[in-house]
């Protein structure tokens, strides 16, 4: 899976060594207890402050990520689960190993976004056990005669933090996703990066290794020409991109707003930097994570408004809370555990549950918005039926919120979006449920990888179908899944309709040039093309061919 665009090549340096596990049962001498926590806590607080030191010297996200793991170093009760362990014999080193593990196990079947926060976890316990043993850290190069292309099987954001552009050519990891912390840091540092690769770390060190983030392909001993080929295309490709600037647009002249996705204040620099015209998802959730109570209404307020300020005369759309599923709260939960978490009570469907939370977020959001020169939509996840799209643009109105939408990213809001649209005053779709929901395969299990693939008809024909019926209704209709940051495919969402398209900040420039090389007519001919094929494989090239301005991109 290719998480961050772009060509790179030079030789592995495969990341193999690691710290040692701790002997099972290993002890310590007898009434050392006292001595053993001292040594595990001195350990830990060692751990969170060299993270912090690299993060502050790594600066913007990798900051903000280490900063977090120092916090996981140092969280009460992982220290009350080291003590415990330590007063049942366990010696300093296997308690840490351990109460870590106890944790590790637990992100891991959650899955998603929090099932990747695992490499975390593991680097950290590493980091405490090579303090306590005596044994050496691990670490990658920071200086390199020739850039390298790392590979592991999964990286810690320790390890990257940082590295620069001059040490590393590329990313390749066996494990991971896209929202993986190799991911946001290798697209932060501007590096190509491919995740998910099995078999990646039997890769003989020093092979060379010509990598593409955008496709996600891994080539081995590749020849000078096919190198140069690659490295050429791509910088035409860069040199073509840049030259187009402005809103996005077709070559006719056909409106399609370019527009972000976020998570907070953060990734804001980067989405003006590439000239997003505004938000289509401000992912709300990651303000609630790994907290015991909700946040306040003033902290709320704060991020909604510096969101809402960077886009004075834009667009901003706020997701409500989507908790559940990959992104469990422990202060909002269901009543039991479930059996299969995503198709359980999450989204609006806990909203519904616990309306106090609800209501406070929208009242944040209205407060925000008051005297805001951008124009706020909020929209709610996870809308199966016409009646839950009326009683949450209901609860948004008496918020005093008029801009009420709905996600589409259920397939049974597809087909029937005829009849939401008569409540909710826009759409969004969510390429990435959708897929999932569509074809009954869990987004979290990689050999059910092929069935996520944005291209597959099925999927294109549940898009059109919740365009068309925006349309037909007056209704504005975006895309904010990652499929709209594929210059290839954003061509054919215009031409099946989209108002508006969203994704990650460094997909724009390519999205932009990719409709301004393209007209309206060209881009709808496509998407009739692609809706025509059997196989993904067969829709991406039909839609290509009627794309004839894109060969001028390299794309």
């Amino acid at each position: 899976m290719g998480v961050s665009p772009g060509i790179g090549h030079g030789p592995a340096y495969v990341l193999t060594a690691s710290v040692p596990e701790p002997p099972p049962g290993q002890s310590y001498p007898e009434g050392e207890a006292d001595r053993e926590k001292t040594r595990a806590l001195a350990a830990l607080r060692q751990v969170a402050g060299a993270l912090e030191v690299r993060g502050d010297q790594a600066g913007g996200e990798a900051r903000d990520i280490l900063q977090a793991q120092a916090l996981m170093a140092e969280d009460p009760g992982l220290i009350v689960g080291v003590k415990s362990l330590i007063d049942h014999g366990l010696a300093a080193p296997r308690a840490v190993y351990e109460a870590f593990g106890k944790y590790r196990e637990m992100l891991k079947n959650v899955g998603g976004y929090l099932g990747e926060r695992v490499a975390d976890l593991d680097d950290i316990r590493d980091r405490v056990i090579a303090t306590l043993d005596g044994t050496p850290m691990p670490g990658v190069p920071t200086q390199a005669e020739r850039p390298f292309v790392l590979i592991a099987r999964d990286l810690a954001p320790a390890d990257t933090a940082l590295l620069s552009k001059d040490v590393v050519a590329a990313f390749v990891t066996e494990e991971g996703g896209p929202t993986s912390h190799t991911a946001i840091l290798a697209r932060a540092m501007g590096v190509p990066a491919v995740v998910a690769c099995a078999g990646a770390t039997t890769i003989a060190r020093d092979a060379i290794v010509l990598v593409d983030g955008t496709t996600g392909e891994v080539r081995l001993e590749p020849t000078d020409h096919e190198v140069t080929t690659a490295v050429s295309a791509q910088t035409a490709r860069e040199a073509a991109v840049r030259s187009v600037r402005g809103p996005g647009r077709t070559k006719d002249g056909h409106p399609v707003p370019l527009l972000a996705n976020v998570g907070g204040p953060a990734d804001l620099d980067p989405a003006l930097a590439n000239g997003a015209e505004g938000v289509g998802l401000y992912r709300t959730e990651f303000l609630f994570l790994d907290r015991d109570t909700a946040p306040s209404l003033e902290e709320q307020e704060d991020a909604y408004r510096a969101v809402l300020e960077a886009f004075p005369g834009g667009k901003v759309v706020v997701r409500t809370l989507d908790a559940g599923a990959d992104k469990p709260l422990r202060f909002l939960a269901p009543p039991a555990p479930e059996p299969n978490p995503a198709l359980g009570e999450r989204g609006l469907r806990l909203f519904r549950r616990f309306p106090e939370v609800m209501a406070g977020q929208l009242a944040a959001l209205a407060a925000a918005a008051d005297g805001a020169e951008a124009e706020l939509g909020v929209m709610a996840p996870m809308v199966a039926t016409a009646d839950e799209a009326r009683w949450f643009a209901d609860a948004c109105h008496a918020a005093g919120l008029p801009r009420a939408g709905v996600m589409i990213e259920i397939p049974a809001a597809a087909l029937r979006a005829d009849s939401i649209a008569r409540f909710a005053e826009f759409f969004s779709i969510g390429t990435n449920d959708l897929a999932q929901y569509a074809f009954a395969a869990d987004r979290q299990v990689g050999a059910l990888s092929a069935l996520h693939d944005p291209w597959n008809p099925a999927l294109l024909d549940l898009i059109a179908a919740a365009v068309t019926a925006a349309s037909d209704n007056g209704r504005e209709c975006g895309v904010c899944g990652e499929s709209a940051a594929d210059p290839v495919m954003a061509c054919v969402l215009a031409g099946l309709g989209a108002t508006s398209l969203s994704m990650s900040a460094i997909g724009l420039p390519a999205v932009r040039a990719a409709l301004a090389a393209s007209t309206l007519d060209e881009c709808q001919r496509a998407a009739v093309a692609a809706r025509g094929a059997v196989t993904p494989r067969h829709a991406r090239a039909e839609a290509r061919s009627n794309l004839p301005g894109l060969a001028g991109l390299g794309l």
